[in-house]
């Protein structure tokens, strides 16, 4: 995807303060709750030098050049290529529709966005609520939801989740859509047989094919695609919200796809927002001992050498700039290790400040439950374990507010 006229999205109509970051010292992966950073070289690669040794210092050579390098980085070392875009034959059907649902509040959606491939066919459903009564178009949180459908994003609302607290966000003025992951491919390691990979895999896999991540992220554009069709939605300011594989997914989804306009990765850990380099918790060993099917197969070779990854989690924090980035963590989740998700947040601000934006703001690790909401890039640290709750929604909802919604 070409990022020569990239324009910024119609999410932000006004700028934060201007606060160019343009250096900031690597910082050290153990940080106490509102301590000063400390200036520890984590070796970080820099996403501000080009593969070639050249720095950096525009937007246009940011769009033009070293763009295209960092996406083309983590397709052949983690995530893998796609060996499809848009299907030509894609399909929409809006397969239910109820304009009272919520009690009158929002008109319901049922969609079957379906596909063919030369080696079968799939769909998933998108369960869609738009609020009734606005003036104009709604913007839009997508979720990738990575648990059970029936009990997390039930379209008759009978089950009702904090998962996915579709009446908060509607009472927002936002629309509430979401689909289940599995619909476009199971989360199971069976040789890549199912799913979108057997509609799409015409070739012999590579150590850099597609891994399932990938495929949830393709299947999120797809989502998108009907989104941007429908009258009721804002197409420019749709954003895609992911938890813990779900966050992973999103991270990647907004790299891969800039229509989307703001990007939510909660509680991801590695391999969604935390740094892989000085990683406590889950590493890039676990993540492939326990989830073969992730990523491709480039990246099993770089376990227990983080530090050779010629990218790390900061430059796909970069790739979503300059649009709205939230990361998300939990006090007592370890396993993703919540101060280098703060990091990468950190390292991909000088990213934005070629924009003329701030990312994150300050200098310091979060106290829990304390918000940090100034630039382009938020972050909060959720008193809690690993989840995604009404208090996360709030603080993305705020978030999107704070920059522009109406």
């Amino acid at each position: 995807m070409t990022t020569t006229s990239f324009k910024l999205p119609v999410w932000r109509f006004h700028l934060p303060a201007l606060a160019v970051v343009c250096a900031l010292p690597m910082l050290a992966g153990s940080l106490s709750a509102a301590e000063p950073v400390a200036a520890v070289d984590l070796k970080l690669p820099d996403p501000l030098v080009t593969l070639g040794g050249e720095k950096v210092t525009t937007k246009e050579a940011w769009e033009k050049t070293r763009r295209a390098e960092v996406l083309e980085l983590f397709r052949k070392n983690i995530y893998g290529r796609a060996p499809v875009g848009r299907p030509a034959d894609l399909k929409f059907e809006v397969i239910d529709s109820a304009v009272d649902a919520m009690g009158g509040k929002a008109t319901r959606k049922q969609v079957k966005i379906s596909w063919r491939g030369p080696g079968g066919e799939g769909a998933l459903k998108l369960v869609l609520f738009i609020p009734n009564g606005l003036t104009k178009p709604a913007p839009c949180f997508l979720l990738i939801c990575n648990r059970p459908a029936a009990a997390n994003i039930d379209p008759t609302r009978a089950v009702k989740s904090p998962f996915w607290p579709a009446e908060e966000i509607v009472a927002r003025g936002y629309a509430a859509a979401a689909f289940y992951n599995a619909d476009v491919v199971p989360d199971k390691h069976d040789e890549f047989k199912s799913g979108v990979f057997k509609a799409f895999d015409t070739e012999p896999r590579t150590a850099e094919s597609w891994g399932t991540i990938a495929a949830w992220a393709w299947g999120a554009s797809r989502a998108l695609d009907y989104l941007v069709t429908d009258a009721g939605i804002d197409a420019k300011r749709v954003a895609v919200v992911g938890h813990s594989r779900g966050g992973k997914t999103a991270l990647w989804a907004g790299a891969e796809d800039e229509r989307f306009a703001m990007v939510v990765s909660n509680d991801s850990g590695s391999t969604g927002a935390a740094l892989a380099r000085g990683k406590t918790g889950e590493k890039i060993r676990d993540i492939n001992r326990g989830f073969p099917h992730w990523f491709n197969g480039n990246y099993k070779t770089f376990a227990d050498r983080e530090e050779e990854l010629p990218v790390d989690q900061h430059m796909l924090a970069a790739l979503i700039a300059p649009r709205l980035l939230y990361i998300a963590s939990a006090t007592e989740d370890d396993w993703a290790h919540p101060k280098n998700e703060f990091l990468s947040g950190v390292h991909a601000s000088p990213v934005y400040g070629l924009y003329g934006l701030e990312g994150l703001t300050g200098k310091a690790f979060p106290n829990p439950d304390a918000p940090v909401q100034g630039g382009s890039i938020g972050y909060h640290l959720r008193t809690g374990k690993h989840n995604l709750t009404e208090y996360d929604w709030g603080c993305f909802m705020d978030f999107a507010d704070k920059e522009g919604k109406n």
